[in-house]
């Protein structure tokens, strides 16, 4: 026998690739192994993603790569590409040393079938045999040690959930692996291994029927047409519940956080162009993505656990009848879903659905969901629409989720009948069986997700956001002269404190908005201002729709600052101030018509750089957000369009009836 390890080519440590079917339990292995001293990784020509860990297995450094999860080596897949290309040995500084083979107790036949046609490579491989207790509790009784001796190489069984046979599994990957079946022909295969499971599998047992009478139950429950459906509606609310609930409180101490640091740089450097840099820019733009995290990674930690019980394939299978009248799979309705909350999670969610162009017409399209943080420019503008009614206003802001999800749908529909022109991957599912599920691999799962995103996304919006920080602030303009004379009446003796609050609150409001008319924002501002004028948006209005491009919450705080109001007014005061609000002809701003306009367009437009970026690093390339944003913003524009010439053109009829 030769080992493996010793005998591998010179290289800082040995490498251990992990290879398998979907669901044996590899992932969960791979974690209790390595822990949080892995990275996600892409691999070049891949579209999928496999995981490399290091650890120390018997006083041995080594590198373990966790590959997708196959059902053959062959399929014209690209996870399956990426299985081939890193066991043939063609990417390049990732060659293993030894294979480590995931095999399912419940399904042994499948799983040497599937070790078998690994045997070309002529590598050294070993066994971990996961699901025994599984197996056990269906009357099934395999010997390790004996299938291991018919077989010629170790096989170990371990649990990764558990952590039972771990400590054996690491000896045993530390130690020689013979290379295996060299003598094997393939056409004697399905007789071989007949005669190995025979073997190493014990004598007739009672089955057991009550898990699988039970088991089938649920199944005849969660994939029924309406009751599936309905136990699926449930539980995604009650995600999307826990999203809204758990994340507010951690999201509130990242905006506290990033909050105190603002001010405290503001206080402790100089005033000038650093600490605007540091305090408007990177500071302001890199909480504004950071604040997401804990949405998505209480998405990824939720959706983990109850993929983890089995539960999810079930899900998609009841889902998929509706989704493919749109040319998506079932699969696609969960990040849709998860992008209410975010659309960041939700793109990142797609990694769940195999085929490629299924899976781009959703990330393309998730972003149309109403995530939460169009909400507060839905509650401003819908006040300022129907301010006497609280029915009308809230039967208008679920026209806006309807409003983005039939965008949505009607998108994937036209997209997938014409550059993503193709007959989608066939919906079939594997049912997993049913599981109590592992926290410690959903906490993985919502830690590398979160590291992923923040690696991936942060350097993009950071940058983006210097220089919308740089266009914003540049040129500067001085003080108008009556900011000078408020500054100047807050000066007086006579002044009280509420009165020298007053004008410097004032003063800073007029300071800001001959900033923003002077900037490069607000020339670019004026002399975009005529497309936008079929909305009904003047010159300020359309200075706010422009810097809400960098984030939708933007909107609101631009343009209270522009109307000369304060942001941190309440809902009811603000949207009557801007109610109120005039043009230059004495007319009101926000009319019915514009209103409704600004309305809709924020409901279809792409204004979120976080989700552009995702969207790049999800795709690998800057051309799909290209068009996901070019696609939105004609929607958007045309949808507001219609909506104010429909407007204008029915009050211009009433009047003159």
């Amino acid at each position: 026998m030769s080992d493996a390890l010793s005998n591998s080519p010179p290289r800082s440590m040995p490498r251990i690739a992990m290879v398998g079917n979907p669901n044996v339990g590899k992932t969960s292995l791979f974690n209790r192994l390595c822990g949080l001293r892995a990275k996600t990784a892409n691999f070049p020509g891949s579209t999928v993603e496999a995981h490399i860990g290091k650890c120390t297995l018997a006083g041995k450094p080594v590198e373990i790569i966790d590959l997708p999860g196959i059902y053959a080596m062959d399929l014209a897949l690209p996870e399956s590409k990426l299985c081939r290309d890193c066991v043939g040995g063609r990417l390049e500084g990732l060659e293993p040393d030894a294979l480590l083979v995931v095999v399912d107790a419940t399904n042994l036949q499948r799983g040497l079938r599937f070790m078998l046609s690994l045997a070309a490579s002529r590598r050294s491989m070993l066994i971990a045999l996961t699901m025994t207790d599984l197996a056990t509790a269906r009357g099934v009784s395999i010997d390790p040690v004996k299938l291991s001796a018919e077989l010629g190489i170790p096989v170990v069984a371990a649990n990764g959930r558990s952590g039972e046979g771990v400590a054996l599994l690491a000896h045993a990957i530390a130690s020689a692996c013979p290379v295996p079946f060299a003598h094997l022909e393939a056409a004697h295969a399905p007789g071989w291994i007949d005669r190995q499971i025979e073997g190493s599998v014990g004598g007739a047992q009672s089955i057991g029927t009550d898990a699988d009478s039970l088991a089938d139950r649920l199944d005849s429950a969660f994939t029924h047409p309406l009751l599936g459906t309905l136990c699926f509606v449930l539980l995604m609310i009650a995600v999307f519940y826990a999203i809204f609930t758990l994340a507010a409180l951690p999201m509130d101490w990242i905006e506290a956080a990033f909050a105190a640091l603002g001010s405290f740089t503001a206080s402790t450097l100089p005033e000038g162009v650093l600490n605007s840099l540091l305090v408007d820019g990177i500071i302001g733009g890199v909480s504004g993505t950071v604040v997401f995290l804990p949405q998505i990674a209480i998405l990824f930690f939720l959706l983990a656990l109850i993929e983890d019980t089995g539960y999810l394939a079930r899900a998609a299978f009841v889902m998929d009848r509706l989704m493919c009248k749109f040319g998506l799979p079932g699969t696609a309705f969960i990040p849709l879903l998860s992008s209410h909350a975010c659309a960041l999670p939700g793109i990142m969610s797609a990694r769940l659905i195999p085929d490629p162009r299924d899976r781009l017409a959703t990330i393309l399209i998730a972003p149309f969901m109403s995530c939460s943080a169009r909400v507060g420019v839905y509650v401003l503008l819908v006040m300022i629409l129907f301010p006497e009614s609280p029915f009308l206003a809230g039967l208008a802001f679920a026209g806006c989720y309807a409003l983005g999800a039939i965008a949505a749908l009607l998108t994937a529909l036209l997209f997938r009948k014409t550059f993503l022109r193709g007959k989608s991957r066939p919906m079939m599912l594997e049912l997993p069986p049913y599981r109590f599920p592992c926290f410690r691999t959903a906490f993985y799962t919502s830690y590398d997700r979160s590291v992923v995103f923040l690696k991936n996304a942060g350097g993009v919006i950071l940058a983006i956001c210097i220089v919308m920080w740089w266009i914003s602030a540049y040129p500067q303009s001085p003080p108008p002269p009556q900011a000078e004379a408020l500054r100047a009446q807050a000066q007086l003796p006579e002044t009280n404190p509420e009165q020298f609050d007053a004008f410097e609150l004032e003063a800073e409001v007029l300071t800001s908005r001959a900033q923003q008319q002077g900037s490069y924002a607000g020339m670019l501002g004026r002399s975009v201002q005529p497309v936008f004028a079929p909305l009904g948006l003047d010159d300020r209005l359309t200075v706010a729709v422009l810097t809400s491009f960098l984030a939708r919450e933007v909107f609101r705080s631009t343009i209270t600052v522009l109307m000369e109001t304060s942001d941190g007014d309440d809902d009811d005061r603000v949207a009557d101030q801007l109610r109120k609000a005039t043009r230059d002809d004495g007319t009101p701003l926000f009319d019915t018509a514009t209103s409704a306009s600004l309305l809709v367009f924020f409901v279809l437009a792409m204004q979120c750089l976080p989700t552009l970026a995702v969207t790049r690093r999800e795709t690998g390339s800057w051309k799909w957000p290209a068009v996901q944003f070019f696609w939105m913003s004609a929607v958007a524009y045309l949808a507001a369009f219609l909506t104010h010439t429909l407007i204008v053109a029915s009050t211009t009829v009433s009047g003159l009836t």
